[in-house]
């Protein structure tokens, strides 16, 4: 029998994928014309944000900006370095269109660990990291300062790099 905790971990998982997926089919039932579902979509996976927070809060899941930031460069690492490189080697042995964003996910969470670990720096001197944040709606592919002309990763232009406050 599993105790809280693991269930907790178990809840945690399913809704943060409930809220990706209907994101996913939110944006689906907009290309398809059906706005309204669309919204239904959204408001869902919002609704499966509130349970997958509350569960990680329940789990004590969030602790100082400085360990929060020490735990996200590990497991931007764990990625990078153990996770994406088999799952991009069979997707290519298998020639699966998954191979691309295999490999943009590992270049990119490696870009992700090095800004957090700058982030990491500042929080040790006391200060906030003194930069806008751009992020590449492609890849996920992040930027400090302004967006690049032409992202390191997937090639979109710069221009359709978004702000994110």
């Amino acid at each position: 029998m599993k105790n809280t905790q693991e269930n907790l971990k178990e809840a945690f998982a399913g809704e943060s994928m409930a809220n990706r997926k209907y994101l996913a089919f939110a944006k689906q039932a907009e290309k398809d014309g059906f706005k309204n579902i669309a919204s239904l979509f959204r408001a869902t996976a919002e609704a499966e944000t509130i349970h997958a927070l509350g569960h990680f809060a329940a789990m004590d899941g969030v602790k100082s900006t400085l360990e929060n930031l020490e735990y996200a460069i590990n497991g931007e690492t764990y990625e990078t370095d153990e996770m994406y490189p088999p799952m991009y080697e069979q997707a290519v042995k298998e020639d699966h269109k998954a191979k691309k964003m295999f490999k943009w996910a590992m270049e990119v969470e490696r870009v992700h660990a090095d800004l957090y670990k700058i982030a990491l720096e500042a929080v040790k001197r006391g200060v906030d990291i003194d930069s806008e944040v751009w992020l590449c709606p492609v890849c996920g592919h992040l930027e400090f300062k302004e967006a690049p002309a032409k992202c390191p990763v997937c090639g979109v232009p710069g221009s359709k790099y978004e702000k994110i406050a």
